[in-house]
């Protein structure tokens, strides 16, 4: 039985082994009181440069093509990258109930630090605590309004914003990203284990950069070599939503801030997929 005299705003110091501290904490901030979001999908990677940002963007755009109001929080806070594949500039702008994202052409909402800054090529040198402060006032600062798919772009690894957001946040579920390269278990192992201790479920694996197609031929050329990404999910027990193919023509798009403009066909499956884990039905928003 709980000490009827406990103070439970010094459970962090308190040395009594009460039912209270064995219990799971729920550590989940409420978003901004004016948000509306039915579900958080966390975009993950145990390491850099397997084209995170690039499959958050074209889900994003592939979920608003289903017709859903689709928003994506920048959570890569030091090296965000989502704002010029969207073609955003300029700075955020709000009133005193908070911030509004910043709208793109087709209507996905945008909310990251290169549209806080001044100046797009400033770095912002700070430390993790301060860095996962910032992930919560995206989350709660920001106004999203009726959105039915908040994507998160995590920054790779399992550091502090990973786990601010799966802390903070009400992630229904995350979705790894990964290259065909040898390291494949690795990157996969690191980030389903942290999802494991997060329990926070595992929607699906998406393979980036699988292969590139002969201009001439057609043929699927295996940059990296032979994919392992078949027998890490059969490991996990995970489902392969996609394979990216290298594709210089999506690179250009995105160079360009057109990402809207690409053939997203490639990831309409793990969209659907997305779609049917978190409501059981395939299709629009009603």
């Amino acid at each position: 039985m709980a000490n009827e005299s406990c103070d439970k705003s010094k459970c962090a110091s308190c040395d009594l082994d009460c039912p209270s501290r064995k219990s799971p904490q729920d550590l989940r901030e409420p978003p901004n009181k004016l948000s509306s979001i039915k579900h958080v999908i966390g975009i993950i990677s145990g390491k850099g440069g397997v084209g995170k940002s690039l499959v958050t963007s074209l889900l994003a755009v592939s979920l608003q093509k289903r017709g859903f109001r689709v928003g994506i929080l920048d959570a890569d806070i030091t090296g965000p990258s989502i704002p010029k594949m969207f073609g955003l500039s300029g700075q955020l702008k709000g009133n005193d109930d908070g911030m509004f994202p910043a709208m793109s052409q087709t209507g996905i909402g945008v909310v990251s630090t290169n549209l806080l800054l001044e100046e797009e090529d400033r770095p912002l040198v700070w430390r993790g605590p301060v860095i996962a402060g910032v992930v919560k006032q995206f989350w709660q600062e920001t106004i999203w309004d009726q959105y039915d798919y908040l994507l998160v772009d995590c920054p790779p690894g399992t550091g502090d914003v990973p786990l601010t957001v799966f802390q903070s946040l009400p992630v229904d579920g995350v979705i790894i990203v990964s290259s065909p390269q040898s390291l494949v278990s690795m990157i996969i192992s690191k980030a389903a284990n942290m999802a494991q201790i997060m329990h926070v479920p595992v929607l699906g694996l998406v393979e980036n950069m699988s292969y590139v197609s002969c201009p001439d031929c057609g043929k699927e050329i295996r940059v990296f070599g032979d994919s392992h990404i078949e027998e890490v999910a059969e490991h996990f027990g995970y489902d392969v939503l996609a394979r990216l193919p290298i594709d210089p023509k999506l690179a250009a798009l995105c160079d360009a801030g057109q990402i809207e403009s690409a053939d997203c066909s490639a990831l309409d499956g793990a969209a659907g997929e997305i779609v049917k884990i978190t409501t059981g039905v395939t299709g629009a928003s009603s």
